[in-house]
């Protein structure tokens, strides 16, 4: 008689591995055992690890190549331990029996008594598939719920990833006192020169084997851990940069900052395209004279125009030197406008209230801010924590929305930089400085779009 052809199937995710012990290579032996002592033929052992039964069957890449060769008609017969370790998935289930019966291919369960000849076995395979069904799902509704728990009392989740600057204390993310100065270091010099590629050398050659990977230190401009956001909630955890600093990082993005010579475009990501609102890119432009000597010119335009003429259909360019001349002949006009605007808003709001608005902005925010620590420490619930923060949020951005200037962000800082002589210093600073004396005070530069020329900018206000 011509020999059954068997594959064996075993699965085991990582939690049933644990707790029940039953790994793969004891499935494996006892799978051998049953096929040897029947006198089957075993085709070849098919295994997946760490893999849930209610996990798509794209994701269970043994069994698929078990199906693949049921499809080529090389199997008779599938052997598994337990009707768990074959599905757990009622749909899943259905569609491979149709795959089996088309090719003559039945499966058996060597711990259990399964018959898929009959009506009330199918039947009775059906019941069982539905309350393992139930079972995980009931599982995967626990685990969501304690999550969701552990995340509204700012506790970090099992097996979290822990950053670097971090480390857990009290299942919260607190700062690791061994490491920190380096990651305000970082900080620090990256709002100094804002530069990320110098960051990273600075740290790596400051700090040698006491700094992370190169990699890592990269990452830490866009994980926004640094400002206190984790598992979709701000103020999560302690704090090294501000959200403002943060999506000033993500602003500048990867435009390329240095030119020829390691020299700094001065006003690289400030400049918005009237077109479609991106950044301008620096680059160098070289020009020929008659003489025949060339020159070489750090010049603007808009990074999606090069791209592609779908992206942006402005052809504007600008050079470097105009933008610089701008901006010193109109600081202190801009600055002189914004204060007393500032000021007319503020006395009428109090003459009209009572109240100053900046005053009250201020007041509102501590309170947003002993809301947050009183939420993280467990002492009011979360329902409560909701209803107050959007409270005090409505009453600030009411605040802020009557100043009308900056998003009622002080401009003091601004007008304490821009006294005395600060033109004369200004020009004897170098290109890297003075990329980073804009970076630190200018939020954007604007073109008109009808003439292509410069027509205003706004300050980055605190």
């Amino acid at each position: 008689m011509k020999k059954i052809r068997c594959a064996l199937y075993d699965r085991v995710s990582t939690d049933m591995q644990v707790r029940d012990g039953l790994s793969l290579d004891a499935q494996r032996q006892a799978l051998t055992s049953y096929a040897t002592s029947h006198g089957y033929e075993i085709v070849d052992y098919y295994s997946d690890e760490g893999i849930t039964a209610r996990k798509k069957m794209q994701n269970r890449k043994e069994l698929l190549r078990l199906l693949s060769d049921v499809k080529a008609d090389k199997i008779d017969l599938i052997l598994v331990t337990k009707l768990d370790r074959w599905f757990r998935n009622i749909k899943d289930y259905h569609n491979t029996q149709a795959i089996l019966e088309q090719h003559n291919c039945n499966w058996k369960t060597i711990f259990e008594e399964y018959d898929t000849s009959t009506a009330n076995g199918r039947f009775a395979i059906n019941i069982m598939l539905s309350v393992n069904e139930n079972e995980c799902d009931r599982d995967s509704d626990r685990i969501r719920e304690v999550f969701a728990y552990k995340r509204r009392n700012g506790e970090i989740l099992s097996g979290a990833h822990v950053s670097f600057g971090y480390k857990v204390k009290d299942k919260m993310f607190v700062k690791d006192e061994t490491v920190s100065h380096i990651v305000e270091d970082f900080f620090n010099h990256f709002f100094t020169f804002y530069s990320k590629r110098k960051t990273v050398n600075y740290i790596m050659e400051k700090y040698g084997d006491l700094s992370p990977a190169e990699t890592t230190l990269m990452y830490m401009f866009k994980n926004p851990v640094y400002y206190g956001h984790a598992y979709g909630k701000d103020n999560f955890c302690e704090s090294y940069i501000t959200k403002e600093q943060f999506q000033k990082i993500k602003e500048m993005g990867n435009l390329k900052v240095y030119a020829g010579n390691n020299a700094p475009y001065i006003f690289s990501g400030l400049i918005k395209c009237p077109i479609c609102g991106h950044n301008f890119a620096g680059y160098q432009h070289k020009t020929k004279r008659p003489s025949g000597k060339v020159y070489i010119s750090p010049v603007y335009h808009c990074k999606q125009k090069q791209r592609s003429k779908l992206l942006c259909s402005g052809g504007i360019n600008i050079y470097e030197s105009t933008v610089e001349k701008f901006m010193l002949a109109n600081v202190e006009t801009k600055l002189a406008e914004l204060s007393n605007l500032q000021m007319e808003f503020r006395l009428k709001v109090q003459a009209d209230t009572g109240k100053d608005p900046q005053l009250e902005i201020n007041k509102l925010k501590s309170e947003r801010s002993r809301l947050n620590i009183l939420f993280q420490k467990g002492r009011i619930s979360e329902e409560y924590y909701d209803s107050q923060y959007d409270v005090l949020s409505e009453k600030i951005k009411v605040c802020e929305s009557t100043l009308d200037i900056a998003t009622g962000r002080s401009i003091e800082p601004i007008l304490c930089a821009f006294t005395g002589n600060w033109k004369e210093a200004y020009l004897a600073l170098d290109k890297e400085h003075k990329q980073a004396f804009w970076h630190d005070k200018i939020e954007s530069i604007h073109i008109n779009p009808d003439t292509h020329k410069l027509c205003g900018f706004n300050f980055l206000c605190k």
